[in-house]
């Protein structure tokens, strides 16, 4: 239900019902946001020790089409292409507790926690590189130092790091998780302003596949 109109899935459930896929997806975004009342990611305002403790955060991106007007902000140089970007944050057990609001594929993922809802400060928070200058505005996050041939890790670097990516494997295995629909991992071809939405409802569908109610 949640993929877009040139996915095959809408002409065969048009097929089906003996109607065009065009009025299949125009029943499906009649349909979304009441399924987005019962079904999109909510804030627990009552979180477990654990999940105050711990949280793990990533961004990923998405690649959209070229944009008729404002293409500069979405246009993402390191990969070529216009994209929009959202950030996660998972507890370790692997539960999505926040997704944040779309932004531009070249928002900086650092810029992207800045604009959002900021985590409790007791909070371990553990980031990628990308989330350089974190410490300034959350001392409790752990993330690797950028290096470079002038400034190579020494051998306890280089064990934290590898300690520090297996903590962050978590992040990464629910993002795959939800690249397996569709409507997240291609390219994503309908209204921008829609896009939360989806995402909202996905992340709820992957907790309540990984057993989280």
């Amino acid at each position: 239900m949640l993929y877009d109109r040139s996915d095959v899935t809408q002409i065969f459930v048009g097929y089906m019902f003996g109607i065009d896929d065009s009025r299949v997806c125009r029943i499906i975004r009649r349909l979304e946001p009441i399924l987005a009342s019962v079904m999109t990611l909510q804030t627990c305002k009552k979180l477990s020790k654990e999940e105050v403790e711990t949280l793990i955060v990533d961004a990923t991106e998405q690649s959209i089409e070229r944009p008729k007007s404002g293409q500069k902000p979405y246009y993402f140089g390191k990969r070529k292409r216009h994209t929009l970007k959202t950030e996660i944050r998972v507890n370790p057990a692997g539960r999505i507790v926040h997704v944040s609001k779309r932004h531009p594929g070249s928002t900086h993922d650092f810029t992207v926690f800045k604009g959002d809802k900021r985590p409790l400060k007791e909070s371990r928070l553990f980031v990628d590189s990308g989330y350089q200058g974190i410490q300034d505005i959350h001392p409790n996050a752990d993330f690797p130092d950028k290096t470079s041939k002038n400034k190579p890790l020494d051998a306890e670097e280089k064990e934290y790091y590898t300690a520090l990516s297996r903590v962050r494997f978590v992040v990464e295995h629910i993002i795959g998780d939800l690249k397996t629909f569709k409507v997240l991992a291609d390219r994503y071809r309908n209204k921008r302003q829609c896009y939360g939405v989806k995402f909202n409802i996905i992340a709820r569908i992957v907790n309540l596949k990984n057993g989280f109610v």
